[in-house]
């Protein structure tokens, strides 16, 4: 009788087990069967990365990029410590010989001129000739309304009319526009008023554009007003705006302007603090307006990478900055990171809106990317 019992235990206690074992893989593929990528799908699944700035010929970033499957867009812009934007051109078409299933370039213009009679003209034979060479779009910076200044002194702003050729001329093409107009909320907060560390660190370091010091300039309100003009004035004009469009601090004034601008898309470049901010207080808020909203978010980084920067020290950066940012937004994993005080929750979002936001809507919003799939096509 004891051994009998014995051998039933044994045998419950076997059936425990293969439920538990059960159990345990049920959960381990629950994921996939729900249609959710893992920690684990990074490789796998083919990515862009919409805002680079690669200012040097070492090939590290784009090295890193073919290892973690991302392909790039670096992006030409007349900002202070980079090479010129004709230099900037000539790394892109460099590099873009050396791998060009994996790296598109966008080109820019430049302000330096501004106070000549025949800028707009300049500035649009520039951006021909770029388009000529293989840009794929036109980048708008945020010297427009924080540097720019008229014969009177005042600030120029994007909506000033002396753009109009150029918009006007980029609409009329189709040519996509990324459009970094304004910056983060945080700019015009003291330091320690700020909600993200990454904001704090690059204003600490460049007081030049933290306009908190600067009360005599342009507020955010008028950049946010400046740039909503540009999108009404010109309706046909495919406008990306770089790092949420510089309205990082609201998911919900973000969609204000989604909904009223239906040419309008933002990258997520150097932004992604910011909503994991918001995550940290209102989980289901930021995780519906990224499903909601999915077809209009493309994922991007504004990596910048020139001769300071080891090529180990450069692959390692990146890694760790794409490798993060995906956990974020495929898992429901908690979290901490160097740019967000505290935990936070991952956005554990769906494959179709991960697949948008990774792939999908950069060939969308910008168009010339497929040429590198064709690339990659040929080279098999």
């Amino acid at each position: 009788m004891t051994s009998l019992k014995f051998i039933t235990y044994a045998a419950l206690a076997c059936f425990g087990c293969l439920w538990l074992f059960a159990g345990c893989s049920t959960r381990i593929n629950q994921n996939q069967a729900t249609g959710f990528y893992t920690v684990e799908d990074f490789n796998t699944v083919p990515k862009f990365d919409t805002h680079v700035h690669i200012n040097t010929t070492d090939p590290s970033l784009i090295e890193q990029a073919q290892a973690d499957n991302f392909r790039l867009l670096t992006i030409n812009v007349s900002a202070p410590g980079y090479p010129t934007i004709s230099e900037q051109q000539d790394l892109a078409l460099q590099h873009i010989k050396n791998y060009p299933d994996k790296l598109a370039y966008a080109t820019t213009f430049s302000v330096q001129n501004w106070a000549d009679a025949n800028w707009a003209e300049a500035s649009l034979q520039y951006i021909k000739n770029s388009m000529a060479q293989g840009a794929i779009g036109v980048k708008i910076w945020k010297n427009i309304g924080m540097e720019l200044k008229d014969a009177e002194n005042a600030y120029v702003m994007i909506d000033n009319p002396r753009f109009k050729p150029v918009l006007t001329y980029l609409e009329q093409q189709r040519i996509p526009v990324i459009g970094h107009l304004g910056e983060p909320k945080n700019c015009w907060l003291p330091l320690a008023e700020m909600t993200v560390n990454n904001n704090r660190s690059y204003y600490a370091k460049n007081p030049q554009y933290h306009m908190y010091l600067h009360p005599e300039a342009p507020s955010y309100e008028d950049h946010i007003r400046a740039r909503d003009q540009v999108l009404a004035q010109y309706p046909q004009l495919p406008f990306t705006g770089a790092h949420l469009g510089s309205m990082e601090w609201s998911v919900d004034e973000l969609a204000k302007r989604l909904d009223k601008y239906p040419n309008l898309a933002v990258d997520m470049s150097a932004r992604m603090g910011h909503l994991q901010y918001q995550a940290q207080t209102d989980w289901q808020k930021v995780r519906e307006f990224m499903i909601k909203y999915n077809g209009r978010l493309v994922y991007a980084t504004d990596i910048a990478i020139d001769t300071k920067e080891s090529p180990a020290d450069v692959k390692k950066r990146a890694h760790e900055t794409w490798l993060r940012d995906w956990r974020f937004l495929v898992t429901a994993d908690t979290m901490t990171t160097p740019n967000v005080n505290g935990v936070f929750k991952g956005l554990q979002l769906p494959k179709e809106t991960i697949d948008k936001i990774y792939h999908h809507n950069a060939l969308k919003m910008f168009p010339g990317l497929a040429k590198l799939e064709k690339a990659a096509l040929k080279e098999k």
